[in-house]
Protein backbone atom coordinates (compact mmCIF):
# COMPACT_ATOMS: atom_id res chain seq x y z
CA UNK A 1 0.00 0.00 0.00
CA UNK A 2 1.51 3.19 -0.78
CA UNK A 3 1.90 6.42 1.14
CA UNK A 4 -0.62 8.29 -0.47
CA UNK A 5 -3.64 5.23 -0.05
CA UNK A 6 -2.78 5.24 3.60
CA UNK A 7 -3.41 9.34 3.62
CA UNK A 8 -6.24 8.94 1.96
CA UNK A 9 -7.71 5.77 3.75
CA UNK A 10 -7.43 7.71 6.96
CA UNK A 11 -8.68 10.89 5.73
CA UNK A 12 -11.75 8.78 4.79
CA UNK A 13 -12.24 6.92 7.81
CA UNK A 14 -11.68 10.47 9.74
CA UNK A 15 -14.93 12.27 7.71
CA UNK A 16 -16.88 8.96 8.28
CA UNK A 17 -16.16 9.56 12.25
CA UNK A 18 -17.06 13.04 11.75
CA UNK A 19 -20.25 12.22 9.81
CA UNK A 20 -21.67 9.76 12.61
CA UNK A 21 -20.92 12.55 15.74
CA UNK A 22 -22.34 15.25 13.59
CA UNK A 23 -25.79 12.89 13.04
CA UNK A 24 -25.72 12.08 16.77
CA UNK A 25 -25.78 15.66 18.12
CA UNK A 26 -28.39 16.67 15.84
CA UNK A 27 -30.24 13.54 17.90
CA UNK A 28 -30.30 15.44 21.00
CA UNK A 29 -32.74 17.35 21.77
CA UNK A 30 -32.63 21.04 22.62
CA UNK A 31 -35.41 21.91 23.51
CA UNK A 32 -36.58 22.75 19.47
CA UNK A 33 -38.04 20.84 17.56
CA UNK A 34 -36.17 18.82 15.18
CA UNK A 35 -37.16 15.82 12.92
CA UNK A 36 -33.55 14.52 13.51
CA UNK A 37 -34.88 13.24 17.18
CA UNK A 38 -37.19 10.79 15.77
CA UNK A 39 -36.49 10.12 12.04
CA UNK A 40 -33.92 6.83 13.71
CA UNK A 41 -36.27 5.60 16.11
CA UNK A 42 -36.74 1.39 14.96
CA UNK A 43 -40.36 0.89 15.23
CA UNK A 44 -41.54 -2.78 15.11
CA UNK A 45 -43.96 -3.34 12.41
CA UNK A 46 -45.14 -5.16 10.09
CA UNK A 47 -42.72 -8.31 11.57
CA UNK A 48 -39.46 -6.37 11.16
CA UNK A 49 -37.59 -3.35 12.83
CA UNK A 50 -37.82 -0.25 10.53
CA UNK A 51 -36.43 3.31 11.23
CA UNK A 52 -39.36 6.02 11.36
CA UNK A 53 -38.74 7.99 8.43
CA UNK A 54 -39.12 4.88 6.62
CA UNK A 55 -42.38 4.69 7.95
CA UNK A 56 -43.91 8.51 8.38
CA UNK A 57 -43.59 11.79 7.20
CA UNK A 58 -42.18 13.94 10.05
CA UNK A 59 -42.62 17.61 9.95
CA UNK A 60 -42.05 20.34 12.48
CA UNK A 61 -44.70 23.03 11.97
CA UNK A 62 -43.71 25.49 14.66
CA UNK A 63 -40.25 25.25 17.26
CA UNK A 64 -42.34 23.39 19.76
CA UNK A 65 -44.09 20.30 17.87
CA UNK A 66 -43.06 17.53 15.95
CA UNK A 67 -46.23 16.09 13.69
CA UNK A 68 -45.79 12.58 12.66
CA UNK A 69 -47.98 11.35 10.00
CA UNK A 70 -47.53 7.57 9.08
CA UNK A 71 -48.15 6.04 5.29
CA UNK A 72 -50.30 3.57 6.49
CA UNK A 73 -52.88 4.15 9.58
CA UNK A 74 -52.53 0.35 11.21
CA UNK A 75 -48.97 1.78 11.90
CA UNK A 76 -50.24 4.59 13.90
CA UNK A 77 -50.15 2.52 17.54
CA UNK A 78 -46.62 1.01 16.41
CA UNK A 79 -45.21 4.12 16.13
CA UNK A 80 -46.60 5.38 19.33
CA UNK A 81 -45.09 2.63 21.40
CA UNK A 82 -41.97 3.11 19.66
CA UNK A 83 -42.01 6.70 20.90
CA UNK A 84 -43.12 6.18 24.52
CA UNK A 85 -40.06 3.33 25.22
CA UNK A 86 -37.24 5.94 23.17
CA UNK A 87 -35.23 7.89 25.12
CA UNK A 88 -36.59 11.30 24.21
CA UNK A 89 -38.88 11.45 27.57
CA UNK A 90 -41.45 13.01 26.02
CA UNK A 91 -45.27 11.55 26.04
CA UNK A 92 -46.68 11.25 21.93
CA UNK A 93 -50.00 12.79 21.41
CA UNK A 94 -52.24 10.15 19.29
CA UNK A 95 -54.98 12.26 17.25
CA UNK A 96 -56.54 10.11 14.82
CA UNK A 97 -54.08 9.31 12.05
CA UNK A 98 -51.63 12.06 13.38
CA UNK A 99 -49.12 11.87 15.89
CA UNK A 100 -47.97 14.81 17.48
CA UNK A 101 -44.92 15.18 20.06
CA UNK A 102 -44.59 18.70 21.91
CA UNK A 103 -41.54 19.43 23.16
CA UNK A 104 -41.62 21.35 26.24
CA UNK A 105 -39.26 23.79 27.64
CA UNK A 106 -35.90 22.08 28.59
CA UNK A 107 -35.27 22.59 32.53
CA UNK A 108 -31.69 24.62 33.45
CA UNK A 109 -30.81 20.99 35.06
CA UNK A 110 -32.27 19.06 32.01
CA UNK A 111 -29.89 21.56 30.12
CA UNK A 112 -26.84 20.60 31.92
CA UNK A 113 -27.59 16.75 31.65
CA UNK A 114 -27.70 17.52 28.01
CA UNK A 115 -24.34 19.55 27.62
CA UNK A 116 -22.50 16.00 29.56
CA UNK A 117 -24.39 14.12 27.08
CA UNK A 118 -22.49 16.57 24.01
CA UNK A 119 -19.63 16.47 25.75
CA UNK A 120 -19.33 12.36 26.25
CA UNK A 121 -20.41 11.61 21.95
CA UNK A 122 -17.50 14.85 21.08
CA UNK A 123 -15.08 12.64 23.53
CA UNK A 124 -16.09 9.20 21.80
CA UNK A 125 -15.31 10.93 18.27
CA UNK A 126 -12.02 12.31 19.21
CA UNK A 127 -11.29 9.00 20.50
CA UNK A 128 -12.45 7.36 17.02
CA UNK A 129 -9.99 10.22 15.02
CA UNK A 130 -7.30 9.29 17.38
CA UNK A 131 -7.93 5.32 16.78
CA UNK A 132 -7.55 6.16 13.03
CA UNK A 133 -4.42 8.35 13.47
CA UNK A 134 -2.69 5.64 15.26
CA UNK A 135 -3.81 2.89 12.66
CA UNK A 136 -2.41 4.92 9.64
CA UNK A 137 0.72 5.47 11.78
CA UNK A 138 1.22 1.90 11.92
CA UNK A 139 0.87 1.77 8.69
CA UNK A 140 3.14 3.91 7.63
CA UNK A 141 5.77 2.64 9.54
CA UNK A 142 5.18 -1.22 7.90
CA UNK A 143 5.64 0.42 4.66
CA UNK A 144 8.91 2.05 5.62
CA UNK A 145 9.88 -0.88 7.50
CA UNK A 146 9.47 -2.98 4.12
CA UNK A 147 11.65 -0.94 2.07
CA UNK A 148 8.83 1.12 0.21
CA UNK A 149 9.99 4.26 1.50
CA UNK A 150 12.01 6.39 2.59
CA UNK A 151 12.89 7.88 6.07
CA UNK A 152 11.64 11.50 4.97
CA UNK A 153 8.67 9.89 3.65
CA UNK A 154 7.89 8.53 6.92
CA UNK A 155 8.39 11.95 9.03
CA UNK A 156 6.37 13.73 5.77
CA UNK A 157 3.50 11.31 6.00
CA UNK A 158 3.28 11.16 9.59
CA UNK A 159 2.72 15.31 9.53
CA UNK A 160 0.08 14.66 7.47
CA UNK A 161 -1.64 12.77 9.38
CA UNK A 162 -1.59 14.49 12.71
CA UNK A 163 -2.58 17.56 10.36
CA UNK A 164 -6.30 15.61 9.32
CA UNK A 165 -6.09 14.24 12.71
CA UNK A 166 -6.05 17.63 14.33
CA UNK A 167 -8.32 19.13 11.32
CA UNK A 168 -11.27 16.65 12.38
CA UNK A 169 -10.92 17.07 15.73
CA UNK A 170 -11.43 20.77 15.23
CA UNK A 171 -14.43 19.90 13.31
CA UNK A 172 -15.44 17.97 16.48
CA UNK A 173 -15.38 20.53 18.67
CA UNK A 174 -16.72 23.05 16.54
CA UNK A 175 -20.04 20.90 16.16
CA UNK A 176 -19.20 20.40 20.05
CA UNK A 177 -19.07 24.51 20.57
CA UNK A 178 -22.35 25.17 18.64
CA UNK A 179 -24.40 22.57 20.17
CA UNK A 180 -23.64 23.40 23.62
CA UNK A 181 -24.21 26.82 22.54
CA UNK A 182 -27.61 25.58 21.07
CA UNK A 183 -28.72 23.80 24.40
CA UNK A 184 -27.94 26.90 27.45
CA UNK A 185 -29.52 29.44 24.96
CA UNK A 186 -33.09 30.00 26.76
Amino acid sequence: MALDDILLDAEEKMIKSTEVIQAEYGGIRTGKASPDLVTNIMVDAYGTHMRLKEMAAVTTPDSRLILIQPWDGSTVDAIRKALEESKLGITPLVDGKIIRLPIPALSEERRQDLVKAVRKVAEEGRVSIRANRRHAMDEIKKIQKAGEITEDQLVHGEKEVQKLTDQYIGEIDKGLAGKEAELLKV
